[in-house]
């Protein structure tokens, strides 16, 4: 597979999470307090009282990532897949070391698909950045 068409796949892979978590905390904030990431599991209500000005913060800056994540994927500029692929890798580090350290709020399964997916945001970051890297400096479309 190409840089060009990894590059792409991969930003669109960090948008697409970052819409789901940023609308979702930002216009039903208790719900995602109290049910995200769904499918029976709980992973914001165990770390402490709900705050919604809080969650909806954290929304809209989900929100403004995916803003930044949507120029880099239309323009597809190195510049652009740069700064999102950073964006982003800052965003996702601290969020991997506070899980990695607070596990046990979790039982079971839920370590690994709480941990596993933050992980797994990060290594998809690294590989934009990396795979875009190798994009043309002003390469467009």
């Amino acid at each position: 597979m190409n840089a060009r068409l990894w590059t792409r796949i991969a930003l669109v892979y960090l948008a697409f999470s970052s819409a789901q978590i940023g609308f979702w905390a930002l216009f039903a904030p208790r719900s995602f307090y109290d049910d995200f990431p769904g499918l029976g599991r709980t992973f914001i209500a165990v770390d402490g009282p709900y705050n919604e000005h809080l969650v909806r913060d954290f929304g809209a800056l989900n929100l403004a990532l995916l803003f930044v994540l949507a120029a880099a994927i239309v323009s597809m500029s190195r510049q652009l897949v740069f700064t999102a692929s950073i964006a982003s890798i800052i965003w996702g580090i601290p969020h991997v070391i506070y899980h990695a350290t607070t596990t046990d709020l979790f039982t079971g399964s839920d370590v690994f698909v709480n941990v596993g997916g933050l992980v797994f945001f990060v290594v998809v970051a690294l590989s934009a950045l990396f795979t875009g890297s190798r994009l043309e400096h002003h390469e467009l479309g």
